[in-house]
């Protein structure tokens, strides 16, 4: 029994590292989606670019956003990882 007790002991923590490192690169591909559509709104809403004719739709209506414009605010970095208190 103690066995099965440490074997999902180390289960668990490798499942914790792995969601906190996809955690990481969650906010880092979050902030890189940011960056990117800041990019383009600038890009579009520059008076020197002329939009193509019958064109009324803006880029941001074409991308289907998965996270909010405040990445401080979004679901990945609100989680929270409840860690097990080691027993030697």
């Amino acid at each position: 029994m103690e066995k099965l007790n440490l074997e999902l002991y180390m289960k668990n923590c490798y499942i914790l590292k792995e969601n906190e490192r996809l955690r990481k690169k969650a906010k880092l591909l979050n902030e890189e989606n940011q960056a990117l559509l800041s990019a383009l709104n600038q890009k579009f809403s520059n008076p020197t670019y002329s939009k193509p004719k019958n064109s009324a739709i803006t880029i941001t209506d074409h991308l289907n956003l998965s996270f909010n414009s405040n990445p401080s605010s979004s679901y990945y970095n609100n989680l929270k990882i409840e860690t097990i208190p080691k027993k030697y």
